[in-house]
């Protein structure tokens, strides 16, 4: 029996730049990363989506904009 994935998704964070504010949670400086997701299915590509993501350079936490 042989299983193949034929889906696929892919991240490539395209810029990094710094954004206002600190860490809730150590206080360190948080930076703005804009990636773009690919979504592939058997090698055609589907789906394109670009989303801006906030992560702390000190602690290395995801956060989140409520």
């Amino acid at each position: 029996m042989c299983l193949v994935f034929v889906c696929d998704q892919d991240e490539r964070v395209l810029a990094r730049q710094p954004a206002p504010g600190a860490c809730p949670y150590c206080g360190g400086m948080i930076q703005a990363m804009d990636v773009e997701t690919q979504w592939r299915f058997c090698f055609l590509p589907l789906y394109f989506r670009t989303k801006r993501k906030f992560s702390c350079t000190v602690c290395a936490r995801h956060l989140v904009v409520q």
